[in-house]
């Protein structure tokens, strides 16, 4: 079993703080797995699967069940399928805070960010924690450098990432993405076509991290831009796709407003594009920009809670692939290059004139870490990663 040290340290500390702690995840990324090594580690502790009919029968009075095991630690897996106990718990929680049992209380679990977010935020504001568990990235899963082509090309959903080849693992994230379209979207509230959905999230893949032009998408598809903003929040909130914002600074240039879009795994944008090996990726076009999601997805994992992320475009040319605001360490550009051998364009240097980053990276495909001039330093994906992680 692949152990998931940094998630299952943040839940533990989590549930240390808090009664109520959601587990945040795209489906297959391993939640409850972790979920059951966290039961594993606290005695007493008691796991639900709300999909199946036995462990919901156990909740059809829920305060019953859950004041009878008060001082033990709660599991609910798949908890927005009964989103009525969210509002049980609040009360649950009030109780047991006059008792002195205020934290480590309740672990929920769910598919997607949406319902979650939004139910518990009603119901449980000041109550509850939150914990995002991402596909596995390159301090999990790259522990030495010839790991990480696998990750890249297979992405992080562990069971492509551990299948016995590069064709089972295709097929593994085929699946998976059938499963969304066809099961788990429908059940997310009015009706979206899974064949208009299946369209723009491959269109996403093509255009992975490119400015997101709404209009272009609706006229390819046929459909409205509310409709296709509409679509795109949802695989948003699904935890699927993601939307990097500018960096806006007041020094009279004309900036970008309009963010880059891009499929969240890289497993996924090349299972969208059909693409199986090593070979097909290298020869493709997506190859750079695959490249450039991937290292903006590791690095948003590893970096510290409160980290903002943005991207930095004039309309002059001057740009930085990803800028992150980190915690007492400022502000740091990340210039991103596939292959082994990064240089630099004129329109990074403007860029960090701009915007003065306190520490400047070339994030490239090898491993070695050496400086580049003008206090640049060639670094690889996993030792930023780590280093952002400290």
């Amino acid at each position: 079993m692949l152990v998931r040290r940094r998630a299952l340290a943040a839940v533990e500390e989590a549930l240390q703080r808090q009664a109520a702690v959601a587990l945040l995840g795209p489906r297959q990324v391993g939640k409850t797995t972790l979920a059951h090594e966290i039961a594993g580690r606290t005695p007493g502790a008691i796991y639900l699967d709300l999909e199946a009919r036995a462990d919901r029968s156990k909740l059809s009075d829920p305060a019953l069940f859950l004041r009878a095991h008060e001082d033990r630690l709660v599991i609910m897996d798949e908890i927005h399928r009964v989103p009525e106990l969210f509002q049980a718990l609040r009360g649950l929680i009030d109780e047991g805070r006059r008792r002195g049992r205020k934290h480590g209380r309740f672990l929920v679990l769910g598919s997607a960010s949406m319902d979650l977010l939004r139910q518990s935020g009603e119901s449980l504001a000041g109550r509850i924690a939150y914990v995002e568990l991402t596909p596995l990235d390159v301090i999990d899963a790259a522990a030495d450098q010839s790991a990480l082509p696998r990750l890249w090309l297979r992405g992080g959903f562990p069971e492509s990432f551990l299948a016995r080849s590069d064709a089972e693992s295709l097929a593994v994230r085929k699946d998976f993405i059938r499963t969304y379209l066809e099961r788990d979207v429908p059940q997310l509230g009015p009706r979206i076509p899974a064949e208009t959905l299946d369209r723009l999230w491959t269109m996403l893949a093509h255009g992975q991290g490119t400015l997101l032009n709404a209009s272009r998408l609706a006229a390819g598809l046929a459909i409205s831009v509310p409709t296709v903003v509409r679509y795109i929040d949802l695989l948003v909130d699904l935890l699927l796709v993601r939307r990097l914002l500018p960096v806006h600074i007041n020094i009279g240039k004309r900036l970008v407003k309009a963010p880059k879009v891009y499929v969240r795994d890289s497993g996924l944008v090349h299972a969208l594009l059909d693409i199986e090996g090593r070979d097909e990726l290298a020869g493709h076009p997506v190859v750079g920009p695959s490249w450039e999601g991937f290292v903006v997805e590791n690095l948003l994992a590893a970096a510290p809670v409160r980290t903002v992320a943005g991207f930095y475009r004039t309309s002059a040319g001057a740009e930085i692939d990803l800028v992150l605001d980190v915690p007492k360490r400022g502000r740091w550009a990340i210039e991103i290059k596939s292959g082994l051998g990064p240089k630099l364009e004129r329109g990074f240097h403007v860029a960090c004139d701009d915007l003065e980053p306190a520490r400047r990276f070339v994030v490239y495909s090898g491993s070695d870490r050496y400086p580049m001039g003008d206090r640049i330093e060639a670094i690889g994906a996993r030792d930023l990663a780590a280093e952002l992680a400290g």
